[in-house]
């Protein structure tokens, strides 16, 4: 078996601890606050919300949530696949026009043993790729360059998100 290796991820890892029904949800502590920079809310919509992810693996890392705090896709209304799918169709052509990515990978980890770390709200993930992205940083150097800060791209992507709503 092949293995892929994320050292940058540690910090995430080494900070995680199992979920306690007390434990707050990062996703739902974003909608009630009203600071959508600082939880780095990009975008909400009626039934889904866009967030960038604080541990990115590759710059432009989103995830798309449903609103509602829901653990399973049987949990989800119609409506809410539907809104949320149109959002990842949405903000995967926002990444294409922004950052010119070749490829993306788009996921839901269902679970916690398939590698959910917030397994009580669902949230897919959408990875901008490019041609060689993997490159010797990772391997030789044990780094991963993401060539752009969290604010920066939350800036450059709500300025882009405020355009088309006009």
């Amino acid at each position: 078996m092949d293995k892929l290796w994320a050292p940058w991820r540690l910090s995430y890892v080494a900070a995680a601890k199992p979920p306690t029904t007390a434990d707050p949800c990062f996703i739902c502590d974003g909608l009630a606050a009203d600071d959508d920079r600082n939880n780095l809310i990009a975008l909400r919509t009626p039934r889904s919300v866009v967030v960038l992810n604080r541990f990115p693996y590759n710059n432009g890392h989103l995830l798309v949530a449903p609103r509602t705090h829901r653990g399973t896709l049987a949990e989800l209304e119609d409506a809410d696949l539907l809104e949320i799918m149109q959002t990842v169709r949405r903000m995967t052509a926002l990444l294409d026009e922004l950052l010119r990515p070749d490829g993306h990978n788009i996921g839901l980890n269902l679970g916690r043993a398939a590698g959910a770390g917030l397994p009580g709200h669902l949230h897919w993930h959408i990875v901008p790729r490019w041609n060689g992205d993997t490159n010797f940083m990772p391997v030789l150097g044990d780094t991963k360059v993401i060539s752009q800060s969290l604010e920066a791209f939350y800036d450059y992507l709500h300025e882009r998100l405020a355009r088309e709503a006009m």
